[in-house]
């Protein structure tokens, strides 16, 4: 007793009582009341500007201050609209004011009753209500105020006579308490009041007019503390004496006091704040458990405040209980069960279906509150009291094995667990108690079926998401999905690495040696035989959650012996899986925490070796090797991830790259391969970046303890990388010329070691010393006999890093960029190499395929065409190269172009030489590249490809083939694409595909043989031989049955001998095109006309009407035989077009000035006139008529010559002078002018 008078006359601190001087300052005379009401006051306050703890009411309760310090210092006060004496009204009328006060609140009921939905009323019904509302609390606030100013307690009745007043306030602490007890009475409890009252707490708190409900409720709410606060101000004023209320005793027959009034008030108000939250608790989901709140509105919210911090501000300094001690006891109640109804709650206020389930939840609620401070602000570093005791009894109540707890209330239970651990102490039974409980179900996979997917037991699927799951649960900040995320397990491995991270941030070592005494004591070796894979998972996420937080090696070790209990025999192929995915989370553990990783990785690694041997002599057991594959590539997964997340790699990663790889790569296929492919990938990448930045060194001014790790981590890269050209490249070079398509990633790969032999020559085998890069750049890039599309991709990776460009330089390799160009070159003319020949057999993967490739080959010709040599040649050329980027075949004919015009523009013999050099070393073996597309005969784009390109090139390099450099090509280009064997073979004919190339293409090759005819000064015999032959084997190819078929205007020698635009070369060509004509498909047997007479006089027509020329070798070769056709051949069709290359023919001779071709006309018809007048003299004499027509002085300049001619054949017949010969003769002279009509007067001279 003593104790508490001491520490009840304790004043407040100074600082504490100059700040409250300043808030009264500030404050205005409205007294605090319960307030959910929007106000721009508040300022993102948590609570009203009017509420309780912002207005500093409770503050100034707790310091034991003047509730009021401004409000009630005149003579007089106003209440309930009476004028009374302000420091004697509760004295004199004590009883009267309270039953004004009962009379306000009856008629605030009555309100409520009488109020309807009429808006028009709402705002008066509003202001009555809430002035009714607010004339109690400034009464209640007045006897706050004079309790603590004006009540005296040393005063009693035994002092002698007493003035009535002093006798009335001596009677007053009890008549208080008697009149509180009465009032509470009158309000009772919040839960039952109707529900139309209670429905206010719904109402909206944007709303400026609420209905009288709501203030009525308010009221209430107000009535509540306010009692309180006069019951422990009158307790403080009478120095904690206790005041006996004379009229009333409790419900055990004892007199009612201030101190049981109190304990009273505050178990009912406990109940009924239990009670609103049950009720709210009945339309909370489990997984939303955190984020509803127990309370229907901020004032209920206040109210806990409030509660929490004056029940606990009383338990110290007396022996009262505290606010978890009150809450503790009304759980209790809802614990209890009645016998006639299982499964609910004895609580009188309210039902409960799930008492444990609403315990957690209203428990963790309520621990939230104590973030906020006396003032209602929130104070984060706030001590705060624990309740753990209670807890310990909910968690045994939820791990119980009978209790039948379900995951979905378990999680629930956890999560508010894991909420109290950050708001409480350390606490170790609570470990104890759900150790003691997932230890025995660990098998479990604790999941929830109406979740779904998202509720099912997960086994981690890389070791990188194992550890990010256990980092996940090592870590402060809470995943606001926890519940659906995480089972409940998971969860206690929160609760685990929360309690464990306060003992060390604690420096408490005794927690730490308990926990694992307790984990380490459940696993023997029968244990460990037990666990299914989601059991290992468990036993993985357990340790790791240790070994994250305490003795990383220790545990690491501990983790090793137990699998070591582990029978392998009984392992299965997941469980193993599971296991080296566990062995590696450890990895990437240790890595993070910049430990070697050599034990681990060695007993790692020789279990891989073990497996990928048997991988690899396991040939025809397809499922047993499927089986194999899924720890081996577990395997794979987990040494990318540890090379991915590895800073330095000093580490002794280079244990994880053994022998194991060189057995399981040549047993790998398909996407096995393309796997381990693209992990190798990964491997060299992270070297190389690695060790770039190792070599730079500590930057200026940066040398701290990592000073030295240059040293250490270029010992380890050299291990790496002699690991990987060890254990690696065989495979890799073996691959190269493989007979089935290699997967991409095999030029990925191969481009990773060439850039690694360029980063750490040192390094690579001596076979390919001693100069790595340029032998790699042999192997992979240069090779004729590697794959076009390994090819391609190989040096798309490569031809752009200048760094290699560089080296090259360096070396002196000055051929680099032309033997890139010469596989670029190969790549685009073996675009469909690996095609089938007939497209209707082709596979979507096969079409996918070819689209890929171009887009490949697009970027090589992008990426060539910035090649310093090919850059300057369309330069020389005047090319754009960036119209020709897109389409790799047009790029192509571009670059050829280019280089054809660049050669033709050299001046000097040194010069073309040197060029023509490099072209033959950019060309390559042109030959053997398209040897594929003709021995298969396909496919059609193939040859179509190949006869284009090759074609251009021919007439484009025309110069530069034509030298003796260069020839032999040339012939074996002929030879090879347009002469083969089959050609010559009259049993044999050349596939259409074929054909329908070269009749497309025949015109390019045509053109560039007769200029290298023209210009070449050896084997010209030879050359023209080849020329001829072409012209042979392909005119009757091309040449269609009849002139009426359409084709002829198209033939390939037509185009060829039109399209020209070189005048020696076009007269060459021309020559010799007439010359294998008229040998081979003009000559008569005897009388009888050539087969495709008409076809072929066609074809001589469309050279004249196009040319628009007649050259001396039409007259000298072809116009005999027209000649004869007009004389021999009755066929309409013959005569009409023989005539009209007759025509066409002197008309060309008479355009080109009587030249040349005029004096081979003259004779053409001389030797005609000579050979056919004796037996066809009509005949001739008709054709000569026309020719009369077309050409009058070549007919006269014939005179002699026919006039001879008819003589001879006179002379020859022996019979004199032919009549009808004569007249026929005559009737030609008869249109020849003047030297006609001369030549009639000299025949009828020789008659008469």
């Amino acid at each position: 007793m003593n104790d508490d008078f001491t520490i009840s006359l304790t004043p407040p601190s100074l600082t504490d009582s100059l700040e409250m001087a300043m808030e009264v300052e500030k404050e205005n005379s409205r007294p605090p009341c319960f307030s959910c009401a929007l106000d721009n006051r508040d300022g993102g306050r948590h609570f009203s500007v009017e509420s309780y703890l912002a207005s500093g009411s409770l503050k100034r309760l707790l310091l034991r201050l003047d509730p009021s310090p401004t409000d009630y210092e005149e003579d007089t006060v106003e209440i309930f609209g009476f004028h009374w004496v302000t420091e004697i009204a509760l004295v004199e009328s004590c009883r009267f004011l309270f039953g004004l006060l009962r009379q306000h609140i009856h008629k605030l009921e009555n309100l409520v009753q009488m109020s309807s939905s009429d808006f028009g009323q709402a705002a008066n019904l509003h202001s009555e209500a809430g002035n009714i509302r607010q004339q109690c609390i400034v009464f209640l606030h007045y006897v706050k105020v004079f309790i603590f100013r004006y009540l005296e307690s040393h005063k009693t009745e035994d002092d002698g006579l007493l003035h009535p007043y002093e006798e009335l306030e001596i009677q007053l602490p009890s008549v208080l308490v008697e009149e509180l007890h009465s009032l509470t009475l009158q309000i009772g409890h919040l839960y039952e009041l109707p529900s139309g009252i209670l429905g206010a707490f719904t109402i909206q708190h944007q709303a400026k007019l609420f209905p009288p409900s709501w203030h009525l409720l308010h009221l209430h709410l107000d009535i509540h503390w306010l009692v309180l606060e006069i019951l422990h101000i009158l307790g403080e004023k009478m120095l904690r004496q206790i005041v006996y209320a004379h009229q009333f005793m409790n419900l055990t027959g004892e007199n009612l006091t201030n101190i049981s009034l109190f304990e009273a008030h505050c178990e009912n108000l406990f109940c009924d704040l239990i009670s609103l939250s049950i009720n709210k608790y009945t339309k909370v989901r489990p997984s939303e458990a955190l984020t509803s709140h127990h309370y229907p509105c901020n004032c209920i919210k206040e109210l806990w405040v409030l509660l929490i911090q004056l029940l606990d501000h009383r338990s110290k300094g007396s022996h009262t209980e505290s606010f978890w001690s009150w809450v503790n006891k009304i759980l209790k109640k809802v614990f209890e069960r009645p016998s006639t109804a299982e499964g609910m709650s004895v609580f009188e206020p309210a039902q409960c279906k799930d008492p444990l389930s609403f315990s957690w939840w209203i428990i963790t609620h309520l621990a939230s509150l104590y973030q906020f401070d006396r003032n209602g602000n929130v104070e984060e570093k706030k001590r705060v009291k624990s309740n753990w005791n209670f807890v310990e009894e909910l968690l045994k109540r939820s791990t119980h094995a009978q209790a039948g707890v379900l995951e979905e209330q378990i999680r629930m239970h956890l999560q508010c667990c894991l909420t109290l651990c950050s708001f409480w102490d350390l606490n170790l039974p609570t470990v104890t108690i759900l150790w003691d409980y997932y230890s025995k179900n660990l098998n479990s996979s604790f999941t929830i079926p109406w979740l779904g997917l998202k509720g099912l037991a997960s086994v981690c699927k890389t070791p990188l998401s194992m550890l990010e799951l256990v980092k996940s649960c090592c870590s402060d900040q809470q995943c606001p999905d926890l519940y659906k995320s995480s089972n409940s397990y998971l969860i206690f491995l929160c609760i685990l690495a929360r309690m464990m991270k306060a003992a060390t941030e604690n420096n408490v070592t005794h927690p730490w040696k308990q926990i694992k005494g307790r984990i380490y004591s459940k696993f023997h070796q029968k244990r460990m035989r037990e666990l299914t894979e989601v059991g290992l998972q468990n036993f993985f996420n357990l340790f790791l959650v240790l070994a994250v937080i305490a003795e990383t090696e220790d545990i690491a070790s501990r983790v090793l012996d137990l699998l070591d209990f582990l029978s392998p025999t009984s392992i299965s192929i997941s469980q193993r899986a599971l296991i080296w995915r566990g062995y590696f989370a450890f990895l990437l553990m240790y890595i993070e925490k910049n430990m070697d990783i050599s034990v681990l990785a060695e007993k790692l690694s020789h279990a891989f070796c073990e497996k990928a041997k048997e991988f690899l002599v396991t040939k025809n057991d397809h499922t047993h090797k499927q089986n194999l594959w899924t720890p081996l590539s577990t395997y794979v997964d987990g040494v990318q991830e540890v090379f991915e997340t590895s800073c330095y790699l000093n580490l002794s990663q280079e244990k994880l790259l053994n022998d194991g790889f060189s057995m399981l790569f040549p047993a790998c296929r398909g996407t096995e391969l393309s796997m381990v492919l693209n992990f190798l990938q990964v491997v060299l990448s992270r070297l190389r970046s690695v060790h770039k930045r190792v070599i730079q060194g500590p930057q200026l001014g940066n040398m701290g303890p990592n000073a030295q790790l240059p040293l250490v981590a270029k010992e380890h890269h050299l291990a790496v990388a002699s690991a990987l050209w060890r254990n690696f490249f065989p495979f890799l070079k073996s691959q190269r010329m493989s007979q089935t398509l290699p997967p991409p990633q095999l030029a990925d790969t191969a481009a990773g070691f060439t850039l690694l032999a360029l980063d750490m020559p040192c390094t690579a085998p001596s076979e390919l010393q001693p100069q790595p890069v340029v032998s790699m750049m042999q192997l992979f890039g240069w090779d004729d006999m590697v794959c076009p599309q390994l090819v391609s991709r190989y040096l798309s990776h490569l031809i752009q890093n200048s760094a290699l460009s560089e080296a090259f330089c360096g070396m002196g390799h000055t051929s680099y960029e032309a033997l890139s160009v010469r596989s670029w070159f190969r790549c685009i003319l073996q675009m469909y190499i690996d095609q089938p020949t007939d497209t209707l057999t082709r596979t979507d993967a096969e079409r996918t395929f070819g689209k890929v490739y171009v887009e490949q080959l697009t970027e090589m010709t992008r990426l060539v065409f910035k090649f310093s040599e090919i850059e300057n040649i369309f330069s020389r050329a005047h090319f754009d190269e960036s119209v020709f980027k897109q389409d790799p075949k047009n790029a192509l004919i571009q670059f050829i172009k280019a280089v054809g015009i660049t050669y033709s523009g050299l001046q000097t013999v040194a010069e073309k030489s040197a060029m023509v050099t490099k072209t033959m070393e950019y060309l390559g073996d042109v030959v053997k590249y398209v040897k594929p597309y003709l021995m298969k005969k396909g496919p059609a784009e193939g040859l179509q490809l190949t006869y284009s390109i090759i074609g251009c090139l021919v007439k484009c390099w025309a110069p530069i083939l034509a030298t003796s450099k260069a020839q032999q090509l040339l012939f074996r280009i002929i030879d090879s694409l347009l002469l083969p064997l089959v050609v010559f073979q009259q049993d044999k004919e050349l596939p259409a595909v074929m054909l329908s190339a070269i009749r497309e293409n025949l015109p390019l090759y045509l053109q560039g043989l007769s200029f290298v005819c023209c210009q070449s000064q050896t084997q010209a015999a030879y050359l023209n031989q080849l020329l001829g032959s072409v012209i042979q084997q392909y005119f009757g190819r091309f040449l269609p049955l009849s002139p009426s078929y359409p084709g002829i205007g198209q033939h390939p020698m037509l185009l060829a001998l039109c399209n020209s635009t070189t005048i020696p070369q076009t007269l060459h060509l021309r020559k010799t095109t007439a010359n294998i004509i008229n040998e081979n498909y003009l000559q008569f047997k005897g009388n009888s006309p050539p087969p495709r007479l008409a076809s072929v006089l066609a074809f001589i027509l469309q050279v004249l009407q196009r040319t628009k020329s007649t050259e001396a070798c039409d007259v000298e070769l072809l116009l005999p035989t027209v000649l004869k056709c007009l004389v021999l051949v009755n066929e309409t069709q013959v005569k009409k077009l023989s005539t009209e290359i007759l025509q066409y023919m002197i008309e060309g001779c008479q355009a080109g000035s009587r030249g040349e071709p005029a004096t081979q006309l003259t004779f053409v018809f001389r030797q005609f006139i000579q050979d056919y007048t004796a037996l066809y003299d009509h005949q001739v004499y008709s054709i000569l008529e026309v020719v009369a027509v077309l050409d009058q002085p070549l007919v006269i300049s014939l005179i002699p010559t026919i006039t001879q001619s008819l003589k001879d054949s006179e002379h020859k017949q022996g019979l004199g002078r032919n009549t009808a010969q004569r007249e026929a003769y005559k009737r030609l002279l008869s249109h020849l002018t003047e030297a006609g009509q001369n030549e009639i007067l000299k025949l009828e001279n020789e008659k008469s």
